[in-house]
């Protein structure tokens, strides 16, 4: 189990609470799916993704990275149990959608670089260090079906 301290609580709060899913959600997927092309793969039904445009403009990808993003408030809400929250997520990833869980890794440094972005000075190193730890903690509750 993730310890966290009552600082690293308040800045993950802090960050989705001003957050603009529908923003910052398709701009990480964009992202992810642009700088790892390889990662397109994945989402073969959602239309045109033949080039850098395409993507930005794809609404399935906007409406899915804003689902993602959604997704990670379960972890926000339950953040002394993010393994457990995410075993159904974990089991559909692996078992149906066959996603590699590198992938997972690579859209949370996506996010990451969106909302720092988004956020400049304000992100902090603290800022940060708290964010990723976050992250990597759903990351590590994703691919946990896969070991």
């Amino acid at each position: 189990m993730v310890e966290w301290t009552d600082q690293e609580r308040s800045i993950i709060n802090s960050i989705f609470a001003s957050l603009d899913y529908d923003d910052i959600g398709p701009k990480a997927l964009c992202r992810c799916l642009i700088v790892y092309p390889w990662t397109q793969r994945y989402f073969g039904g959602f239309g045109n993704l033949y080039n850098a445009e395409a993507i930005k403009s794809n609404p399935n990808i906007a409406q899915h990275g804003t689902i993602v993003l959604h997704g990670l408030d379960r972890a926000l809400k339950n953040m002394d149990n993010i393994k457990n929250t995410y075993a159904e997520l974990s089991v559909l990833h692996s078992e149906k959608l066959h996603v590699d869980p590198d992938n997972f890794k690579l859209l949370a440094d996506c996010l990451t670089i969106c909302i720092a972005a988004k956020m400049g000075k304000d992100f902090t190193a603290e800022t940060q260090a708290a964010f990723q730890k976050f992250l990597s903690v759903v990351v590590s509750a994703l691919g946990r079906q896969y070991h």
